[in-house]
């Protein structure tokens, strides 16, 4: 049996488009609307751990910049972390980790590729984590 290669290709094309939307629709993401730089979601701040105290410390001197107080997102310039694309079940701990480490390529939102972060420390990256997961707990992300 042999395919037409044209057949295929609108296939596989709409079965693309199709996933994008599928995507788009179910994680609520979107592409940055403005460049104003506030937060792009409104966040609730828990009581804090301690380890999550320090991690907001970390996360204050190395990631606010980008993704903004409290990983609220700055808009115009990186996500909020604070949001169910980033939920455990989908981004687990260890692709914050590689994401600080090596960088990232833009892949939920237009705000162009992540770079990596220097300079920060394996304890602090968990710190900032702990501190993220709070965030989110706090926030029906779980």
């Amino acid at each position: 049996m042999h395919i037409k290669p044209i057949p295929l290709l609108i296939v596989i094309a709409v079965a693309g488009a199709i996933a994008y939307w599928a995507l788009l629709r179910n994680t609520g993401t979107a592409p940055s609307a403005g460049t104003d730089g506030g937060p792009m979601v409104e966040i609730t701040v828990p009581d804090l751990s301690l380890n999550a105290r320090k991690g907001k410390q970390a996360f204050e001197a190395n990631c606010i910049a980008c993704h903004g107080a409290n990983a609220a997102g700055r808009d115009g310039s990186g996500p909020p972390l604070v949001h169910k694309t980033y939920e455990p079940g989908h981004h687990g701990d260890a692709a914050f980790i590689l994401a600080a480490r090596r960088g990232v390529q833009s892949h939920h939102w237009r705000f162009g590729n992540m770079p990596p972060v220097e300079n920060v420390s394996d304890e602090a990256l968990v710190q900032i984590i702990a501190y993220v997961r709070e965030l989110q707990r706090a926030n029906g992300i779980n």
